[in-house]
């Protein structure tokens, strides 16, 4: 044979590879509005620039009649490229190959790509879209799952890892992406759950589908697991780009700074209207986001879970910082113990990058109630506490209304060691709230007074100007 023989051969290789599993199934995937594992990554990555690796890699099983199947590149496609000229490691499970299950061969694939971008100090990127673990290989393929979440454990705030579940993501699966760093999911495209509707039919007799148990809404609703629900792959994948852009490529560097356009030092007088005196009087802190961050620059993380905090993404002259906000429209912005899950977790992660941390406190206090208390609110509300206590990076706190109680010293006080706490005018900060300490402190003096409600205010006033004053 030839050389020329011997490329034309290597090349028919590489072209039936490519093809996964074959016309029909990819015309399948595209009727669900679904892409080819090949078709997302050369969406996502810059043009020309994906470089495929262990592309000709074969299982070893011959039981379960595995000796007899063709698994085109093992059901995965893995690599590396560059998004905005940064590097970045790609895998992206092929549904069309064996319904994307994984398998040994489909296992190392993903853990040597993994070892390559800690190596080299570059994000990891994970497309998944898979029917789980491949029953024809066994125990096989628990152990190639295993060997994954080591190395997504070993990767945590080392390089950034983000996942975006682009089909179903179920059982042992669905665990790698929960150590990931973000979870993108596509609105009743993806499904996360780790025991399927039949199953939980058949051993507790209740009635669920898919969607509802596992679906973006629910994982970005309820569950908190995803951060992001997108509309279509082509949102998820931009989205994805687009997150990259305020996060270095690992934990020894700090975020790319853009050239800002704007006009720094400006006046935003336009806050004295969002942020009214009156504590009763709520706001949309979004909106004072928009006008501290540069133009347009605010990404929020998990905008549907948790809506009493606000966290995510923004500029400060060009510099990426993470923002960590208490919102007075959702429960008048207490912490309870999904607020301080979200905003313990994403503290960590930019501390783990290297990214400044901005606090815009608003609470009124911890929620109280039975329902938080046995549910864990103590242990819950401490990782908020530990979170910012452990962070080292540069931590600016401003006190927009009230700080009230542990919730107070919670939200980057400089008990946890903010390196710089601001508080405006209109600002109180106090054990509790002056009405209840009023009540609590002059209880008897109000009781015993000829006008009670004009003694009642009076002590009110006094508290705010004497205790609460900041």
């Amino acid at each position: 044979m030839s050389v020329e023989d011997k490329e034309n051969s290597l090349e028919n290789k590489k072209d039936k590879i490519r093809l996964g599993g074959g016309q029909a199934r990819i015309e399948k995937q595209h009727k669900k509005d679904k892409k080819t594992a090949r078709e997302r990554i050369e969406y996502l990555l810059d043009d020309g620039t994906f470089n495929e690796l262990n592309m000709f890699v074969e299982n070893r099983s011959t039981s379960l009649g595995m000796d007899e199947k063709e698994v085109p590149g093992e059901g995965v496609v893995v690599g590396y490229g560059t998004i905005e000229n940064r590097l970045v490691y790609v895998y992206a499970q092929d549904f069309t190959v064996m319904g994307g299950s994984v398998g040994e061969a489909h296992a190392n694939k993903i853990s040597e790509v993994m070892d390559l971008a800690i190596k080299n100090g570059a994000p990891i990127i994970g497309l998944n879209d898979s029917g789980g673990a491949r029953i024809n290989e066994g125990i096989d393929s628990l152990n190639g799952y295993g060997e994954i979440f080591y190395r997504n454990t070993k990767a945590s705030g080392v390089v950034p890892q983000i996942t975006a579940i682009l089909g179903p993501c179920a059982g042992g699966a669905v665990y790698s992406p929960a150590i990931t760093d973000f979870i993108f999911m596509v609105d009743q495209t993806s499904k996360m759950f780790i025991t399927g509707p039949s199953v939980i039919k058949s051993v507790t007799g209740e009635d669920v589908s898919a969607e509802e148990l596992g679906g973006a809404a629910t994982h970005n609703q309820i569950s908190g697991v995803a951060h992001f629900m997108e509309e279509s792959e082509e949102s998820a994948l931009d989205n994805i780009r687009k997150l990259l852009s305020y996060i270095p490529d690992n934990y020894k560097e700090e975020p790319e700074s853009l050239e800002f356009e704007g006009e720094a030092g400006r006046s935003t007088e336009e806050l004295k209207e969002i942020v009214k005196e009156n504590p009763q009087k709520a706001y949309d802190v979004r909106d004072v986001i928009d006008i501290l961050a540069d133009k347009d620059s605010f990404m929020e993380v998990q905008p549907y879970f948790a809506q009493n905090a606000v966290v995510g993404f923004a500029r400060l002259n060009g510099r990426s910082v993470g923002i960590i906000a208490n919102q007075p429209q959702h429960l008048a912005g207490c912490l309870n113990i999904d607020a301080s899950t979200k905003i313990a977790r994403f503290i960590r992660f930019l501390d783990s990058f290297n990214i400044p941390i901005i606090s815009l406190v608003d609470v009124p206090g911890y929620m109280p109630g039975t329902e938080q208390e046995y549910g864990g609110v103590i242990r819950h509300g401490a990782k908020v506490l530990y979170a910012y206590s452990e962070a080292t990076v540069p931590k600016i706190t401003l006190i927009m209304r009230k700080a009230y109680g542990g919730a107070y010293i919670a939200m980057g006080s400089r008990s946890v060691r903010a390196d710089l706490v601001y508080a405006w005018p209109i600002a109180e900060i106090a054990v509790m709230g002056p009405e209840g300490a009023a009540n609590v402190i002059y209880r008897k003096e109000i009781k015993a007074a000829d006008d009670p409600e004009k003694l009642r205010q009076d002590k009110i006033d006094d508290y705010k100007e004497n205790f609460a004053n900041p």
